[in-house]
């Protein structure tokens, strides 16, 4: 199965990067290649890209989708989580960006490849690994952890109400036999959510699969480190782009942008800050910029999608 992959929000991104064509990106989760592919078109022969993802089918599916790309710019893919993108930027020599972008989103084909666990819509093996060399998996959490750590992943990044029973009956499961598959997991949720709520809102398993997804892949703390190292990365007027898909990603990055723009802790009664704090970027989109109904109705998944942006001064 190819790697495909709907960039979200292209238009938006591509036009609060203000693509110079001999500039330097880095487009941090690259997934199939979309953003990627369409930053390499506007890059003259003097342009270079850099395309870092975490899973190694997404890297190759980068590389494919830039060949046939028509630009003579420079371009390299590298497999690694966006958290090393200091350690990845010295090792090839790179010392300043002209823009960065982050799509938070899991990809299309990364939901449809049944033997990577991520979808509670079939049965698959429980595995939930952006990177397939980790050593953690969806599984190990599931069938190793306490109960309480189990409640409190599902319920710290799920936000799921039902999070003490699902983790109960997990682990009541589990005693009787491992749990293995989506399928059975799917099954285990169903049964600890009461029918009524079941009745309302998204999946009942949508919550719990992606707060494992979360925790597998140490999704959160990755973001709220990237963004400070990214911003440091970045030219005077380069600018940061972060798509976010559920609540809690989007309010770690308008914390963190607000943190550097605004990182005075001086008393609000003092005249003068005295604290030494500058900010280091302004924040361009107040609100988040959403999909627009066109999009949601070719690309369902960018309903939940939010653009944030921050320039570095």
């Amino acid at each position: 199965m190819g790697f495909e992959h709907t960039p979200v929000l292209l238009k938006e991104c591509i036009e609060h990067l203000r693509i110079k064509a001999d500039g330097t990106y880095i487009d941090g989760t690259s997934g199939g290649g979309g953003h990627s592919a369409e930053i390499y078109k506007q890059l003259s022969e003097k342009g270079f890209l850099l395309s870092i993802d975490r899973d190694p089918e997404a890297v190759s599916a980068t590389e494919q989708h830039l060949r046939s790309t028509e630009s003579r710019a420079q371009h390299l893919a590298r497999q690694g989580n966006f958290i090393e993108i200091e350690e990845i930027c010295e090792d090839i020599g790179l010392s300043k960006a002209d823009g960065i972008l982050l799509d938070l989103g899991v990809s299309s084909h990364q939901l449809e490849d049944k033997k990577r666990g991520f979808s509670y819509m079939w049965d698959s093996p429980i595995d939930m690994r952006m990177d397939t060399g980790s050593s953690l998996s969806a599984s190990e959490i599931v069938n190793n952890y306490t109960q309480e750590e189990i409640r409190n992943i599902i319920r710290n990044y799920g936000e799921e109400k039902w999070a003490s029973r699902i983790a109960g009956f997990i682990v009541e499961a589990r005693q009787k036999k491992e749990i293995t598959t989506t399928g059975q997991l799917v099954e285990i949720i169903k049964a600890a959510i009461p029918a009524s709520a079941r009745r309302q809102g998204p999946h009942p398993a949508k919550r719990t699969f992606q707060a494992l997804r979360i925790a597998v892949n140490d999704e959160l703390n990755a973001l709220e480190a990237v963004i400070e190292k990214g911003v440091d990365l970045l030219s005077e007027g380069g600018r940061i782009c972060i798509i976010t898909f559920h609540s809690l990603e989007d309010r770690i990055v308008k914390t963190k942008f607000k943190q550097l723009a605004d990182p005075c802790v001086c008393p609000e009664e003092f005249p003068v800050c005295v604290c030494g704090k500058r900010p280091k970027g302004r924040i361009i989109t107040k609100k988040p910029q959403i999909a627009s109904e066109t999009e949601i109705e070719s690309n369902p998944r960018a309903r939940s999608a939010k653009l944030r942006v921050l320039e570095r001064i």
